[in-house]
């Protein structure tokens, strides 16, 4: 095995195998057009430097450009599936402007996504997409104002970051129009624990449809469950044993969708021909293989991702965002149990 092999090859290696300076060697692979080069050497030069297998040093270039052409991705969990729709979206985003993620995973710990945004830094990101894998107020260590950065599926409580985020309240009123348009007028619907942002927006559209239709909304059927299976059997077996019970239930999220389909099913009622379902999020495990398949709204992770680095990029770029947030739209997707 050659020496050059076994090290990382430099310039001076490659102007060696060449015949020419390294200089030479320099201006040819960092693209230096103002320099006259001959095309001869040019070609030499390139020939020469993939024979060898030489790759530039990224750390040196990002020193002495200040710039990486890597944006830094920040999360709690990186396995969650919407992690990985948020990852997805961000980074085929990313590659349209030739850009690349390094990843963090913080398993929300405050001192390791501290250390975490501190080593990214380190590596000369761009900039920080900070990503939740659920919708809620977040607050960022101090060093992250060092650089550009975007919150996604989160927001700052202090208007400090731009950030997007899913439009809950949109998603709720899509699920309930759904139901309307079913012929359902007595829905049922289990929320999510309280206060936090999904089950605020997502019970607002609810009301909000129920009222435009003329339809009183009715305590007796709203109930959480708490985001479990097990909560959404419970929350589900409770809407249908009342003395007039709903003919379609609006569950805030697939995982108590699962559990309110047992709970419908123990009864000897059948979706969606006694009583309709809708699930939110989309959870692709739960809501593609119920039987029958759970018409579900989305939530629009991937989107959410690509649009965190659109925005992150024009702020590199200079350009104006704020700090307002954006939402991002919840698309109603059909299945059968509706």
């Amino acid at each position: 095995m050659s020496e050059t092999t076994r090290r990382a090859v430099t310039m001076a290696d490659v102007a060696r195998h060449a015949g020419v300076s390294r200089s030479a060697v320099s201006f040819v692979l960092n693209d230096r057009r103002s320099v006259s080069i001959a095309e001869e050497t040019r070609d030499r030069v390139l020939a020469a430097a993939a024979e060898l297998g030489y790759r530039p040093n990224a750390g040196a270039r990002a020193l002495a450009k200040n710039q990486s052409d890597w944006y830094g991705l920040v999360t709690e969990i990186v396995t969650a599936p919407f992690a990985v729709e948020i990852i997805k979206g961000a980074q085929d985003r990313a590659l349209i402007d030739d850009k690349y993620l390094l990843i963090a995973s913080t398993e929300s710990d405050p001192a390791v996504e501290t250390a975490a945004i501190e080593r990214l830094l380190e590596q000369r990101v761009e900039g920080l997409i900070y990503a939740a894998t659920w919708h809620r107020a977040v607050e960022l260590p101090e060093i992250a104002r060092e650089v550009p950065t975007v919150l996604v599926n989160c927001f700052d409580a202090e208007g400090r970051y731009p950030a997007v985020v899913p439009d809950e309240r949109t998603g709720g009123r899509r699920a309930t129009e759904r139901l309307l348009a079913a012929g359902h007028r007595r829905i049922g619907f289990i929320n999510l624990d309280p206060e936090i942002p999904a089950a605020v927006g997502r019970l607002s559209g609810y009301h909000e449809v129920l009222q435009e239709a003329g339809i009183a909304a009715d305590a007796h059927l709203e109930i959480s469950g708490h985001a479990t299976a097990h909560g959404g059997y419970d929350a589900a077996s409770a809407l249908l044993d009342l003395t007039d019970p709903p003919t379609a239930i609006f569950c805030a999220n697939d995982r108590m969708a699962m559990g309110a389909y047992d709970a419908i099913k123990e009864r000897g009622l059948r979706i969606p021909h006694d009583v309709a379902v809708i699930g939110f999020d989309n959870q692709e495990l739960i809501a593609g293989y119920l039987r029958p398949g759970l018409t579900t709204v989305a939530l629009p992770f991937e989107t959410m991702g690509a649009l965190g680095v659109e925005l992150l990029a024009g702020m590199i770029a200079g350009q104006s965002t704020g700090t307002g947030t954006v939402t991002v739209d919840c698309p109603l997707l059909e299945r059968a149990s509706v």
